[in-house]
Order: C-alpha cells, then structure tokens, then sequence
C-alpha cells in the first residue's frame, strides 16, 4: 500500500512542477553550467547501493572537496561552496525533488529514514552497532527523524527516530510525516539529511 502511495504522490509532484523544475534546469545551468544534478553514491534497502539525485546546489567539483567531512564540518565548509540559485533551492527544498525519480525507479520511499553515503554508513555502523537495521526499508525523500529532530542532532537520536517510523509504518504515521514534512518546508525549516 505504502509503494502505492510512493508512485502516486511522486507522480503527481513532478506533473505539477514540472514546468518549475524546466525553469530550475535553466537557471542552474544558466548561472553555473553542468552537470544539472549531482549524483551521489547511498546505501539503500538490504545495503545495496544507488545513485540519489538532486538539483547541483554547490559549486562543479564541490563533492571533491567537501568528500571527507560530516557533522558540523561539513555544514560550515558546504557554505563557501553553495551557489546563488543553490541557495533558493535548498531554502525551498526544490533541490530534493529529483530524489522523485529515485523513488519511481524503487531505489527510495516518499517516508522513510535518509539515505545516507556508504563511508559514513560503515563509520556509523562501527560506531552504532545496531545502525544497520534501518536497512530493512528503503531509504526516504523525508523521513519521522527530519520531522522531529535538528541537523545537529546525534546519529544515535535520528536512528531512534528512524527505527520508531520503521516499527509502525503505517499508513497514518506515513500520512503525519508528510504533512509534518509539508509544514517545515512551508514554515522554511532547515534541509533534511
């Protein structure tokens, strides 16, 4: 059921944005050239790994220099990288929409936990033993942790959250998240990861 709803909402959100998202491209590449998206290595559902898109919002080659960094680092060196219009788009989310496709393919959920870089999942299963069960569904576009808690958070708060969504998942927990997800996008809340 929940698969259902995925295609559904997905579709439906690129049908209606679609002529934003045209405008998106130019605009990207307009002020900063190619690639339009950025393309990045996640472990997925049972540890298999995809390639999640997005709008580029960083500089060309930013991933190469930002590559070895997490946490608080990460968020201060990722802001000498971000473009002007990579700036609108994070403040609007319209960055994450791409991510759409992913789901379509099946490699991510509308709701689930983050997806997240398989060096930083290795590090996080060594440092949290039981990290690897978020893996038993796919990965999200939103997710219960980015409803509920901050960036800055702990790895081992979000994955309570993570595993809270993942022990109901149903239809109305998956129904509140979006909403939820819905509000802070609305309400200009900081972007999920």
């Amino acid at each position: 059921m929940l698969r259902l709803f995925d295609i559904v909402i997905s579709v439906a959100i690129l049908v209606v944005l679609a002529p934003l998202l045209v405008l998106v491209a130019a605009l990207i590449v307009l002020t900063s050239g190619f690639p339009l998206f950025y393309r990045g290595a996640r472990v997925g559902r049972a540890g298999a790994l995809f390639e999640m898109y997005k709008f580029r919002t960083l500089k060309p080659d930013a991933e190469l220099r930002l590559g070895p960094y997490l946490g608080d680092e990460l968020s201060r060196r990722t802001e000498s990288e971000v473009t002007l219009v990579g700036r609108a788009l994070r403040k609007t989310h319209l960055d994450e929409v791409p991510q759409l496709w992913n789901v379509l393919r099946g490699d991510m959920a509308v709701v689930g936990p983050r997806p997240i870089r398989p060096a930083f999942f290795n590090e996080l299963c060594e440092e949290i033993p039981q990290y690897w069960q978020r893996l038993v569904v796919r990965p999200g576009v939103t997710g219960f942790a980015q409803t509920r808690v901050t960036r800055e958070e702990t790895w081992a708060n979000k994955l309570a959250h993570d595993m809270e969504y993942i022990a109901d998942r149903s239809v109305g927990l998956y129904l509140s998240v979006l909403v939820a997800t819905v509000a802070k996008v609305l309400g200009g809340g900081p972007a999920s990861e």
